[in-house]
């Protein structure tokens, strides 16, 4: 059996035109056919540069333009894509949520993306436990479906929030419970698909008969049965099979096609499995057909109660014991964290939280889950784990988590994948090494050689994930953008590929073969079977239109990288300061693919890119506008690289919302690289009147205040309120904010000496006076201050400046860092621990904390490090007081009330509604309830420019305003954001209060 090899000469990006080469070598133009096609299809094709861009790259470390991008919104749309595809020499490339790390998502044919349209719920029966879907359907929204009916689908995997079951069964996805309920291959009951030569079959569990009667079929369906028979019947076949394939111990096996399944069929050997191809089409990466429909069986709920023991270790080795202790328990979990992901979640704003069980300084955690129709029935599970471990000398600590604890604990753990990312500057831990399984009981010897060949490459591995499955993910740190480091990618890989051939292990556990994994193939299993796997794959697919160069005939796994080698990372001037990683670029490259922005609001829900959870186009996520700046910065010949029509494209509806700084575990903050993007862009093409209005709204409601009355006649007025929306381009159908009589700072210097406070002065705070509040809620700033006064606090007012708020979200950064220079010189000199400054408005104040230390002066940047963790929303201020004791019950009233409160999401990103929530629950007798709400869609002058009106509408009726409207007339709605407030008004008609309000009427104030 000869070694892979590959050739380092064809390192780099491979880039395709839009044509393509027939067998006799005259090129085609595919632009007219490609155009000609999108006018026959119900669905969408694309095939402008950035849509191919979009999908040029998917989490792996590859990157290949296609030549077209389809949406397509049925069987039909499909079935005329495989006839072009046939036709012009093309190929298709299926692909649903785009997680792939092993490159399956990648090709230079048209990409096949199911999950716009291609997401529905086709089927449940609840008798027979099984459910029939469309390969668009998220695991998570699935299973929200199924759980009020006691079911669920169990193969859970880390990125379950987005990730598709068409891509769980092209990868046979596993995910953490796969020691109990196995992969996806074991659920997958029957798929309907689509075959090479545009064909529908139906492929389920067949006896003896209907296999006989398959074969006597006279089309391609009946050809892959003869064929299989034939193949499988041959007894060198069968030897080679059982001689090089890995283990059938080992439950996460994926190498290649899975024959060794199909061998085991009452056909082909002496056990009762009847013959299904659907264990042959689970796992094949889309390359032998694509799937139309899918039905899966569902295993019940599973216990209710559920502890997690986190045991300690001061070596790999140690867990990788611990693993196998853990196994004879019969735990429903082992899953594994090394150092280095501990150590990443340290600076992640999200997962720093979930961090509480961690004790010292682990070089691994092992998080094993027991689960029981009792809790103490999970809970002597975890003690007589606990016990093992010490009699065994196993660990060092064992905290054992609860209930109400747990699922932030496996938060912390799915969310290592993306955090990788983190790592600060060009290495980073490069998924290719990582999918191995191996049989458990090999598991810690297998993990010891690994540990010494890493040695050899001077490597100290990343370790994470499934280790009561004997599937370590293990990652070496690498800078592909060197071709030293893309050598050693290829050196390290196959030195893997050999030891787990050892060990008789499957190279790919559940995340596939891929690019990465393929070349391999012929080492893991032998010529002979690699030969019969490419003779399945060209029987169900002689033109190789179906993902080809994955599993078989694949390329070098070391070409049509992401980066081309020994590129030099260009360097970009901006006004924020991205310097802490290494630039903007760089902030864009942080993000890895793992798609958490494709999150929906009944798949995992979160703030993440409210615009792709109206539209899901991937251009509206935080992976496609990271992606499109990536390829445009990194590549652009003009001279302002950032004065593309693409990049404005794809920044149009980011609402910059912050969501993705706290949610996206990468951390990669689109808010202040769009900032950024509009200040560049403008350059070359000047700034619009309507950007100039919203960045200047505190100076322009500054002019009106000097006539209120006459200012709001014309704002209100249908003739002049419309005139002016249309030369702003503001959408006629929103209300423009009044402008209060009397700023907050006029009424302040004449009326605050006059307020008595019934409490002793228990200390002094700084209000910052923002401009929304000091024009246009003034009311809500003057119950804020009397509500400090009457609780004991000394409210101080200094002159300062606005926030700049509106001048950052619309690009205009000179103006803005001249506020954030003046705030940030006159508050460090007296704001402190002691002395906080304090805001209502959360996009305001908590500018502070976000981009004022990137945005000011070089030589105020320490101030306003220092400054910035003394700054603080009301609500959070306030709810801290009440957890200090400083603020009780008994000053507030007895008045029984519910509170439906709606977080703003730079709140949620940068503080928590939780002290908005704590805050409202004060009262004795308020019941305060959270709606379960991402953006509302306004997010600050968003909602209101005309083009963005129906989509910030979209936006807020995915969750907000149906939960507004559904709550009794006499329940209070909160909403600490003026934005969030002026939206509900809008969308359903109901007075939304901020807290501070809610809390002066319950203390009585008037």
């Amino acid at each position: 059996m000869s070694e892979t090899t590959v050739d380092l000469k064809h390192k780099g990006n491979l880039d395709v035109n839009l044509s393509t080469q027939t067998k006799s070598e005259t090129t085609v133009d595919l632009k007219p056919l490609l155009a000609q096609l999108a006018g026959e299809l119900d669905g969408e094709l694309h095939f402008d540069s950035l849509m191919r861009t979009l999908y040029a790259t998917d989490a792996s470390v590859y990157r290949s333009l296609p030549v077209a991008v389809a949406l397509p919104k049925n069987t039909s749309d499909i079935r005329k894509l495989i006839g072009f595809a046939t036709q012009h020499g093309t190929s298709l490339i299926p692909r649903t949520a785009g997680t792939s790390l092993a490159g399956q998502c990648v090709g230079e044919g048209i990409v096949v993306d199911v999950s716009k349209y291609l997401n529905k719920i086709i089927e449940f029966n609840k008798e027979e436990g099984w459910v029939r879907v469309q390969p668009g359907v998220i695991r998570n929204e699935l299973n929200n479906y199924l759980k009020p009916h006691g079911y669920f689908f169990s193969p859970i995997t880390s990125t379950a929030t987005r990730a598709m079951i068409g891509g769980m069964v092209g990868n046979n996805s596993c995910g953490t419970t796969s020691i109990v309920y196995g992969s996806t291959r074991e659920h997958t009951l029957e798929l309907t698909v689509l075959l090479s030569d545009g064909s529908e079959a139906v492929f389920k569990s067949t006896s003896k008969e209907e296999f006989e009667n398959k074969c006597q079929l006279n089309n391609l369906e009946g050809e892959l049965y003869r064929h299989i028979k034939e193949e499988l019947s041959n007894p060198i076949n069968q030897k080679n099979i059982r001689e090089h394939f890995p283990k059938p111990t080992i439950h996460r096996r994926n190498t290649g096609y899975a024959v060794d399944y199909l061998l085991d069929s009452e056909l082909f050997s002496d056990k009762s499995n009847p013959f299904d191809f659907c264990k042959l089409l689970c796992g094949s990466e889309g390359t032998l057909a694509i799937i139309t429909e899918i039905k899966i069986h569902l295993d019940p709920l599973p216990d209710p109660f559920d502890i997690v023991v986190a045991a300690h270790f001061d070596s790999i080795h140690e867990s990788m014991k611990a693993a196998q202790v853990a196994m004879k328990l019969k735990p429903t979990a082992v899953e594994l964290m090394d150092k280095i992901i501990l150590d990443c979640t340290k600076q992640n704003v999200e997962q720093s939280k979930n961090r509480d069980f961690v004790e010292g300084d682990p070089k691994a955690i092992l998080m094993v889950e027991f689960r029981g129709q009792q809790l103490e029935e999970a809970r002597l599970q975890g003690k007589a784990f606990i016990a093992a471990l010490e009699e065994a000398g196993l660990g060092y600590a064992y905290p054992m988590i609860g209930p109400d604890r747990t699922g932030s604990a496996w938060e912390l753990r799915s969310a290592g994948l993306g955090l990788l990312a983190n790592i600060p500057g060009d290495k980073k831990a490069v998924a290719c090494i990582e999918d191995t399984a191996v049989d458990i009981e090999d598991l810690a010897d297998y993990i010891d050689e690994f540990g010494e060949i890493m040695k050899g490459f001077g490597q100290e591995p990343v370790y994470y994930a499934h280790a009561g499955a004997g599937e370590i993910h293990l990652r070496p740190i690498l800078d592909l953008k060197q071709s030293d480091d893309v050598e050693e990618f290829y050196k390290i890989s196959e030195a893997c590929a050999k030891l787990v051939k050892k060990y008789k292990g499957s190279l790919s556990g559940e995340h596939g073969d891929g690019r990465v994994r393929a070349a391999f193939i012929p080492l893991m299993v032998g010529d002979e079977n690699y030969e019969l796997l490419k003779r399945i794959k060209y029987t169900w697919d002689p033109k190789a239109i179906f993902n080809p160069g994955k599993i078989v005939d694949a390329p070098p796994m070391n070409t049509s990288l992401r980066y081309e080698p020994d590129m030099v990372t260009p360097e970009h001037d901006t006004v924020m300061d991205f310097s802490e990683v290494g630039g903007i670029l760089r902030m864009a490259e942080k993000c890895n693919g793992s798609g958490d922005c494709r999150k929906l609001p009944n798949s995992g829900g979160g703030t993440m890119c409210p615009s792709y959870q109206a539209t899901r186009y991937e251009k509206d996520t935080t992976r496609g506008r990271a992606n499109t700046l990536r390829e445009f910065l990194t590549k652009s010949n003009k001279k302002n690289p950032f004065d593309h029509a693409e990049i404005k494209e794809v920044m149009d509806l980011c609402l910059s919302c912050k969501g993705c700084t706290s949610e996206c575990p990468s951390n990669v903050d689109m808010a202040s690289m769009k900032a950024e993007f509009q200040y560049q862009y403008y350059k070359s093409n000047g700034v619009p009147l309507r950007a100039r209005a919203f960045a200047f709204i505190n100076k322009l409601n500054g002019l009106g205040s000097t006539i209120p009355g006459i200012s709001n006649f014309f704002l209100n007025n249908k003739v002049t309120g419309a005139a002016m929306k249309r030369i702003l381009g503001v959408a006629p159908k929103r209300n423009l904010p009044n402008i209060h009589p009397v700023s907050l700072k006029k009424w302040y210097r004449k009326n605050y000496s006059s307020l008595q406070g019934k409490t002793p002065i228990i200390k002094t705070v700084y209000f910052f006076c923002d401009e929304f509040t000091n024009y246009n809620d003034t009311l809500i700033g003057i119950k804020a201050i009397k509500l400090l006064r009457h609780l004991g606090y000394e409210v101080k007012m200094t002159d300062h400046e606005e926030s700049g708020r509106g001048a950052i979200s619309k690009g205009l950064l000179e103006y803005a860092r001249k506020m954030a220079n003046e705030n940030v010189k006159i508050f460090s000199q007296i704001i402190d621990r002691n002395t906080p400054l304090i805001g209502l408005e959360p996009s305001a104040i908590l500018s502070f904390r976000d981009e004022y230390p990137r945005l000011v002066a070089k030589e105020l940047v320490k101030d306003a490090q220092k400054l910035k963790v003394h700054c603080e929303l009301i609500d959070e201020f306030l709810a801290k007081e009440v957890i200090a004791g400083n603020i009780t019950q008994e000053q507030f009233g007895q008045e029984k009330k519910k509170v439906l409160l709606h977080g703003h999401c730079h709140q949620k990103a940068l503080s928590s509604p939780n002290f908005s929530k704590r805050l409202l629950s004060l009262p004795e007798n308020y019941e305060v309830e959270v709606i379960p709400s991402g953006c509302c869609g306004m997010a600050g002058s968003f909602g209101y420019e005309k083009e963005h009106y129906e989509l910030s509408m979209q936006i807020g009726e995915m969750v907000l305003f149906p939960a507004v409207r559904k709550a009794a007339t006499d329940t209070l709605v909160a909403a600490p954001g003026t934005s969030c407030r002026h939206q509900i008004a809008d969308g359903t008609g109901r007075k939304a209060l901020h807290p501070v309000e809610v809390l002066f009427e319950a203390a009585g104030l008037a």
